[in-house]
C-alpha cells in the first residue's frame, strides 16, 4: 500500500487483499503479478500467491487478507483518490464475503476519501453490492456510530467509483452490462492495456446492443429507484513493460471520440511501451528534443514522413514492427513514449457524486 503512486488517475493505493488468478489475455502482464513473484516474494502480504513459469512468475488463485492495511485510509486525513485492491482483485471468487464486506465498511467509514474499485468479476460485484440488506449489513459490521444506516449514510455509497477491466471488446461486452446494473456513485471503464477495439456504444447483449455511454434506464438498488445506468468514465492505455503487447492507435481513438460525443470524462493514460509512428513523428516536430543513441538531444531540420520510419529507428537505436494495415510501431519506453494522442493530453475526470 502506498501514500502516493505512479498512476496518473489517483493518488494512493490501498491493498488490504492480494492476490489473484488469470482470467483473460490483459492479465497476461500484469504488473502487480510480476512484482509479487519478483521484488516483493518474501514480503508478508506476497509470499507464496505466484508460482514460477518459464514466462515469468504467475498467480495461483491464492490470496490474502492484509489486516494491518485495513484501517489505513482512517490515518490519512487528506482528502485522496485510493486504488482499492490494486494487487488484486476485491471481488475475485477466492476473496470470502466477510472480507469485501470489511473493506467496504472502511470504506463507508471514511467519506473523506474516494475509493475506486476495479474488476475483471463484474457479475460477482453485481451481486455482492446488489444485496438489498447490504448496508445495513456494513453498518452492522462497524461500531463507530448510533442511528440507523441510512441515518449514517445514504445509497449507494457516495465514496465508492467501481469500475471494470476490459482489454477488448468481447470483455467489455462481458464485463459492462453486469457492472450497469450495480448500485455506484461511479461507473467506470479502465481498458488497460488496450489490446483490441473497443465501441462502449454498441455493446453486443442478448440479441441486441446496448449504448453504456448514453445509458438507460433501469430500476436497481434496495429501494428499486429508478434511474438512468451508465459508464462515467473512461481511463485508457497501452501495455508496458517485458513482453508488452502493442497498442493500435485507432483503439484509443475511438474511446477518445466515443466520450466526446457523450460528455463522458476521458482518460488517456499512457501509451505504454510502443508508439505508433505517426504519433513519434508528430512527438518530434511538436515536442521535446528526441535523444539519440550518445544522449544528444536532435529536432529534425525538416518535416519527417511516414517513409522515415526506418531512418528514425536507427538513429534512436530503438527497434519497430510494421503492422498488418501498413502502419509502424517503435519499441519505446512508457516515458518516451508519453500520454499525448494525436497531440492531446487527455486528462478527463469524473466529479464525485454525493447522494443523500
Amino acid at each position: 500500500m502506498a501514500d502516493g503512486t505512479k498512476i496518473e488517475w489517483t493518488d494512493a493505493t490501498w491493498n488490504p487483499v492480494t492476490g489473484c488468478s488469470v482470467v483473460s489475455p490483459g492479465c497476461t502482464n500484469c504488473y502487480a503479478m510480476r512484482l509479487a513473484g519478483t521484488r516483493l516474494r518474501n514480503h508478508p502480504s506476497r509470499a507464496g500467491l505466484t508460482r514460477d513459469t518459464k514466462a515469468g512468475p504467475v498467480w495461483n488463485g491464492k490470496v490474502r487478507l492484509n489486516r494491518q492495511e485495513l484501517h489505513k485510509p482512517a490515518q490519512w486525513k487528506r482528502p485522496r483518490n485510493i486504488f482499492v485492491v490494486a494487487h488484486g482483485d476485491l471481488f475475485a471468487k477466492e476473496v470470502p464475503d466477510d472480507w469485501i464486506l470489511d473493506v467496504l465498511t472502511v470504506i463507508a467509514s471514511n467519506p473523506r476519501h474516494q475509493f475506486q474499485v476495479l474488476t475483471k468479476r463484474a457479475e460477482r460485484m453485481r451481486e455482492f453490492m446488489s444485496r438489498p440488506d447490504l448496508l445495513e449489513d456494513i453498518y452492522s459490521n462497524w461500531s463507530g456510530f448510533s442511528g440507523t444506516a441510512r441515518e449514517v449514510w445514504s445509497w449507494p455509497l457516495h465514496n465508492l467509483w467501481l469500475g471494470v477491466s476490459a482489454e477488448d471488446q468481447p470483455r467489455a461486452e462481458e464485463r459492462i452490462p453486469a457492472l450497469l446494473d450495480t448500485p455506484a456513485a461511479i461507473r467506470w471503464i479502465s481498458a488497460e492495456p488496450l489490446l483490441g477495439i473497443i465501441d462502449p456504444r454498441r455493446l453486443r447483449y442478448g440479441a441486441g446492443h446496448i449504448d453504456a455511454l448514453e445509458g438507460y434506464v433501469h430500476n436497481i438498488g434496495p429501494d428499486r429507484t429508478a434511474e438512468r445506468t451508465r459508464i462515467n468514465w473512461v481511463v485508457a492505455g497501452g501495455e508496458s513493460g517485458r513482453g508488452a503487447r502493442p497498442m493500435h492507435p485507432d483503439a484509443p481513438r475511438l474511446l477518445r471520440d466515443r466520450c466526446a460525443e457523450t460528455d463522458t470524462p476521458y482518460f488517456f493514460k499512457q501509451w505504454g511501451s510502443w508508439l505508433d509512428a505517426d504519433q513519434l513523428l508528430d512527438r518530434i516536430q511538436t515536442g521535446p528534443p528526441l535523444i539519440l543513441r550518445d544522449g544528444r538531444p536532435w529536432t529534425p531540420a525538416r518535416p519527417l514522413n511516414f517513409n522515415d520510419a526506418a531512418f528514425l529507428a536507427n538513429l534512436v537505436g530503438h527497434p519497430f514492427e510494421h503492422r498488418s494495415d501498413g502502419g509502424t510501431n517503435f519499441r519505446l519506453d512508457k516515458t518516451r513514449a508519453g500520454r499525448l494522442l494525436d497531440g492531446v493530453e487527455h486528462n478527463g475526470y469524473p466529479e464525485a457524486r454525493h447522494v443523500g
